[in-house]
């Protein structure tokens, strides 16, 4: 059942992936003002094949933030999600909705005005804007000096990240933000990041530049969602504390407000490491790093376990960033 106030709190939500639904349908779920702002720079899988075939945006991440503010029934939902098996030939791995959001953004000119015709649709409630109208393309710089281009290939790559970068795909132009996503973020009452991969889901949209100055500048109170798992290839070893300091070094300033942490346990053994191949050990908890970020920190049991996976818990996270935004604002 839905809490009704007076004012609905404006609250943007920054990522990608899978985490990014989570949060979105626990928010959905109480009386919030949403706006999803969606990385397009996922070049791997039933995405990746789509954006370089069709030249649009990648689908997938847009695809699972639809689905999470949808009110539609679940038949729909479980057919817009629905993904052909791998002796399917050409559609092989490829979603109904990856191909839905496709064909409509052919057939609009653009990959945000797809989004905008589906969010009406599907009755999402909700703003949902890819981060840029182009599709990007991710870099990493690496310690050693090597660099290597494309989301799905930095991962693999097995080295520590200096820094990650956008470009257009399609042509040398300055990335911009899509349209509405600035405006959103200056009238927002929170912007919450993650959870979510820190360098390829998280970063990207922060390194268009117009977003990235955006969220720097904003008044709202601004939450980092930090993983409960360190990443493969991406955050081995990290705390709690290298992810703010990531995050504040790209950014150059120290713009996280808050930071929330989950300080439960993961069983041991529990992971099916087979499914989630990507995820290595708990994130190491380093308050004190945290504080000297500059951040307040909130730390509680957020976890949740379901089909040998670790996410976290939708309920508790909103419950807990409803209490910061009506602290904060009113």
């Amino acid at each position: 059942m839905k809490t009704y106030r007076i004012r609905k709190p404006k609250i943007v939500v920054i990522g990608g992936g899978t985490g990014l639904p989570v949060i979105l349908k626990g928010l959905r779920s109480e009386s919030a003002d949403i706006t999803a702002i969606v990385t397009v720079a996922d070049d791997g899988g039933s995405s990746g094949t789509l954006r370089s075939s069709v030249n649009i945006a990648p689908p997938g991440d847009l695809r699972n933030v639809l689905v999470a503010l949808s009110d539609m029934p679940q038949l729909y939902e479980d057919l817009f999600q629905y993904r052909f098996r791998e002796e399917d030939e050409f559609l092989a791995n490829h979603s109904v909705g990856n191909l839905i959001i496709a064909a409509l953004s052919e057939m609009k000119g653009s990959t945000y005005d797809a989004i905008r015709l589906l969010s009406t649709f599907m009755h999402v409630e909700g703003n949902i804007y890819p981060a840029s109208e182009e599709p990007l393309t991710l870099h990493a710089l690496f310690e050693d000096g090597m660099t290597v281009s494309g989301e799905s290939k930095i991962a693999k790559t097995r080295k520590k990240i200096n820094h990650v970068y956008v470009t257009n795909t399609n042509n040398t132009d300055k990335p911009k933000a899509a349209r509405k996503v600035i405006k959103a973020i200056e009238e927002a009452d929170m912007i919450v990041l993650g959870p979510g991969s820190l360098y390829t889901s998280i970063l990207p949209n922060l390194m268009v530049q117009e977003i990235g100055e955006a969220v720097s500048k904003t008044e709202a109170e601004v939450v980092y969602i930090c993983n409960i798992m360190t990443q493969k290839g991406e955050t081995e070893h990290f705390s709690d504390a290298n992810h703010i300091q990531v995050l504040h070094q790209h950014l150059k300033t120290k713009f996280i407000d808050t930071v929330l942490v989950n300080t439960e346990k993961v069983p041991e053994n529990y992971m099916d490491t087979k499914t989630y191949d990507e995820y290595l050990v708990q994130v190491i908890h380093d308050f004190k790093g945290l504080r000297d970020e500059g951040c307040r920190v909130i730390s509680a049991d957020f976890l949740e376990l379901r089909n040998g996976g670790v996410f976290h818990d939708g309920e508790k996270v909103v419950e807990e960033l409803f209490r910061l935004v009506f602290g904060a604002k009113y």
